[in-house]
């Protein structure tokens, strides 16, 4: 196994029958999951759900990490393919003490991952990850008797749950009678439950890439390809587009024109629905990537923002910590915390659903509630993540062109939590200006850590 660290920004993901993402690294992985619950719970006969999405390596994982936990004495409750965010919900719902999902989210079908909740439906924090593969690299567990082991279950009724759940999420003086709604699954996790959840609430659904065949999960589909939902909601004459990625853990959404909405245009309108409906005595959680203007709207509003880095984890640690109803992030991770503590693209799309019918608006005529600063945002290749500041040429050229942007204009740098890419946005009142600065601020990466310098 590696020895560098295996968690990332989001659980663990790497392409599959690679390390860390081998069936051997992943069984220990059960084994020293366990071990850190009984470390942590007197309760030595645990119970783990585990849930995945439609990829072709899903069903290897699915077995070694229960074969690992089984090793360990425990009870497994084996969902099969099924949202991100039911997990979240069913490790609760189900007494689960922890829950387990195998998913790469928007990656390739070649790629999967591993992300835990705990019994309360949370991500694992970082210091809980850390414990954990500490255990997997010193292997402190121990397997227990063959006369003590665990057992497996196929829990049929789990999807029934969660669209149970999510309907009862929706404002129950409403329904989606009348509404055309254009859907696509992303060939992932949500292409049964998603369709189902919309069509009992009234809708007419023309649902989109819901054939997995293991190998086309957001294969030109779903939340990273909106034009597919664009170019069908025009072609079918229909109110709105949805479009889930992979895990069907955050959305994007496009109005009856074909429009892309942008999402801090969706976090926008549930942070005004919030406000009218509760007052401005409320905190929302944003990250560093969303526009400066969205946070100029909250404070008109009289409303307070709290950004943080980004990942919805990040987003809902600070959201229980400050009290607050709502929060997410602008790629379509939207947190309803009365409801979930995970972001759920179906979840959200019913809440943006029910602002529509209560305003008796269109998305098209809710998205106008804000205009965004231009914005764009690259992604560069790179053969290594050194810090930013340890390339001078680039800090030196930062500093310049942040006095050049002004108040009401940003950069932001990082590298990706998952893949070898340093992510690059600029942010600014000025479109030549902001394109200017984005294209050398690639120039420069590239030229010092670029991927054509990976041998």
């Amino acid at each position: 196994m590696t020895s560098k660290r295996i968690f990332g920004t989001d659980g663990i993901r790497g392409q599959a029958n690679v390390e860390p993402m081998t069936a051997e690294t992943v069984l220990k992985l059960g084994k020293s999951l366990i071990h850190y619950l009984q470390l942590n719970n007197d309760n030595k006969y645990q119970k783990v759900l585990i849930g995945k999405d439609t990829r072709l390596s899903g069903y290897m994982f699915e077995q070694s990490i229960s074969a690992g936990i089984i090793s360990m004495g425990t009870e497994v409750m084996l969902v099969g393919p099924i949202p991100t965010p039911a997990i979240s919900f069913l490790t609760t719902d189900m007494g689960a003490d922890a829950g387990v999902v195998i998913s790469a989210s928007h990656n390739p079908y070649y790629d999967n991952g591993i992300k835990f909740f705990d019994s309360s439906g949370i991500k694992f924090e970082e210091s809980e990850e850390n414990k954990i593969e500490n255990i997997l690299i010193n292997r402190s567990y121990l397997n227990n008797p063959s006369s003590e082991l665990g057992k497996a279950y196929r829990i049929d009724d789990a999807s029934g749950r969660y669209v149970c759940y999510l309907k009862n999420t929706f404002n129950k003086k409403y329904n989606l009678n009348g509404l055309k709604i254009v859907l696509d699954c992303s060939n992932g996790a949500g292409y049964k439950v998603s369709p189902l959840v919309l069509e009992e609430l009234g809708a007419q659904v023309i649902a989109l890439s819901i054939k997995p065949d293991g190998k086309n999960i957001n294969l030109d589909c779903g939340a990273l390809y909106p034009d597919n939902v664009s170019k069908t909601v025009i072609q079918d004459n229909a109110d709105l587009g949805i479009a889930l990625d992979g895990d069907a853990d955050r959305v994007i959404f496009i109005d009856h024109k074909g429009n892309v909405i942008d999402g801090d245009k969706i976090l926008a309108i549930c942070i005004n629905n919030i406000v009218k409906e509760y007052g401005n005595n409320n905190t929302f959680v944003i990250t560093e990537m969303s526009n400066l203007s969205l946070q100029r709207f909250i404070e008109s509003l009289g409303s307070r923002f709290i950004v943080t880095q980004v990942g919805d984890k990040h987003v809902v640690n600070e959201m229980i910590k400050s009290k607050s109803k709502f929060g997410g992030e602008k790629s379509g991770h939207l947190i309803f915390l009365d409801y979930s503590y995970t972001g759920d693209g179906t979840l959200a799309a019913l809440q943006v659903l029910s602002i529509m019918i209560n305003s008796g608006k269109s998305l098209y005529d809710l998205s106008k509630i804000i205009d965004l600063y231009p914005q764009i945002l690259v992604n560069v290749k790179v053969h290594e993540k050194i810090p930013f500041k340890d390339i001078p040429e680039l800090d030196k050229y930062i500093k310049s062109s942040q006095n050049l942007l002004g108040k009401n204009g940003r950069i932001n740098l990082r590298y990706s939590g998952t893949e070898k890419l340093a992510r690059i946005m600029v942010e600014g009142q000025d479109h030549n200006i902001i394109n200017n600065v984005v294209n050398e601020l690639s120039s420069i990466i590239n030229q010092h850590i670029g991927h054509r310098f990976n041998a």
